[in-house]
């Protein structure tokens, strides 16, 4: 049961071309941001759709299959972890961020 612990299984597209840095002890990190849709009806029987964008960031061998295939609008599955951290604005502001970190990636659609 441990391995269920902090697990999160996305399906999602893409909503800009994923960003690749190389680090300078020669690993690579991707990160990028997709789009899940929930539609459901609301009280007055009318159709809304809830999007929600997760950020998801990508390191070695799985960088490096985002760095080549993916692109903004593809749809992929992706299963990680969450990840919280803090980090300081350019304007010296404490700020927080959740991400998912990818363990595995599946390109879905063409």
């Amino acid at each position: 049961m441990n391995a269920l612990r902090n697990k999160v299984q996305l399906i999602g597209h893409l909503g800009q071309d994923p960003e690749i840095i190389n680090l300078d002890s020669g690993k690579m990190l991707a990160k990028f941001s997709i789009a899940t849709n929930e539609v459901y009806r609301d009280a007055n029987g009318e159709k809304v759709t809830d999007t929600q964008w997760h950020n998801i960031v990508a390191w070695g061998k799985t960088a490096e299959i985002v760095s080549q295939y993916l692109v903004k609008g593809n749809e992929v599955a992706v299963e990680g972890k969450l990840m919280h951290r803090s980090y300081e604005s350019k304007e010296g502001e404490k700020r927080y961020i959740t991400e998912v970190r990818c363990n595995e990636l599946l390109m879905l659609g063409k």
